[in-house]
């Protein structure tokens, strides 16, 4: 299948909008292929969106180049999507929901699952909870703890309300994050860092791991890569890729972890 050297590299489609949960939040979809062809769903991680994440990086392209029709989606508080300034909004099992939300939409009874960050986070209970329906999945940076537990909730709020500086260089990183996209929503970020910790929302556990073929992939300069490693050791039929010479923030565009990350997905 030819692909054109520009196609999905740079664009969107325009979002088509899925209802999820009680109060009907709005998430945008995106598409790209045949209907007929095998599913890619792919998540992307905090304060990021389906472009940013997997079309500018060339994920997109090369995963349609592969064969695959690829499914993205801005999650709760991101790109087009709703951003509700609720905490309640944003328990995991509720992201974990509204990509169940977005496969039923589309009429997709089996999917293969690619997230990084937080959206590896949300795919390992994706994984769990709707295995039926899941193949396989990739987490790349998947957090072995709280999603975004280093980050100063309390300094980012004094930050959203009275304009103080910002001195945790952690916390920093994630606002600095947060502003290079456009659109981003401080008060809707920081409401998904306290969703993350609230009740009900834990570490992932090792002893109840995902059963499905799994590909854990993380940068040798990130902090979390041997929390990364535990969690592929602890998987069944998981495995463990160190993406070379990238921290947290600049790994989903490397060019290693996306052409593993495509074998991967090609073998089942």
């Amino acid at each position: 299948m030819s692909i054109p050297a520009s196609s999905g590299l740079t664009e969107l489609p325009e979002p088509r909008f899925v209802l999820v949960g009680e109060d009907g939040h709005r998430i945008a979809t995106y598409s790209w292929g045949e209907d007929d062809l095998p599913t890619v769903v792919v998540v992307h991680g905090f304060a990021s969106n389906t472009k940013d994440n997997w079309v500018s990086t060339g994920w997109v392209r090369d995963l349609q180049r592969a064969g695959f029709r690829v499914l993205g989606l801005d999650q709760r508080g991101h790109g087009a999507s709703d951003k509700p300034h609720r905490a309640a909004d944003y328990d995991l099992h509720q992201l974990a929901s509204d990509v169940e939300a977005v496969l039923d939409t589309y009429l997709v009874d089996t999917a293969m699952y690619v997230g990084y960050s937080l959206g590896a986070r949300v795919g390992w209970e994706v994984l769990q909870d709707f295995s039926a329906r899941i193949t396989r999945g990739v987490l790349g940076g998947v957090p072995d703890g709280i999603p975004l537990a280093r980050l100063d909730i309390d300094q980012v709020r004094a930050l959203v309300e009275n304009g103080t500086e910002v001195t945790d260089p952690v916390t920093q990183n994630y606002v600095r994050l947060t502003e290079r996209v456009p659109g981003n929503d401080l008060r809707a970020l920081l409401a998904i860092a306290g969703g993350m910790r609230a009740s009900g929302t834990v570490d992932p556990d090792p002893a109840n791991a995902p059963e499905q073929p799994v590909l854990f992939a993380t940068g040798s300069r990130d902090a979390i890569i041997e929390g990364s490693k535990a969690l592929a050791e602890a998987t069944p039929q998981g495995r463990f890729v160190e993406i070379p010479d990238r921290h947290h923030f600049n790994a989903p565009g490397s060019r290693v972890f996306r052409q593993t990350a495509i074998e991967f997905l090609t073998a089942g």
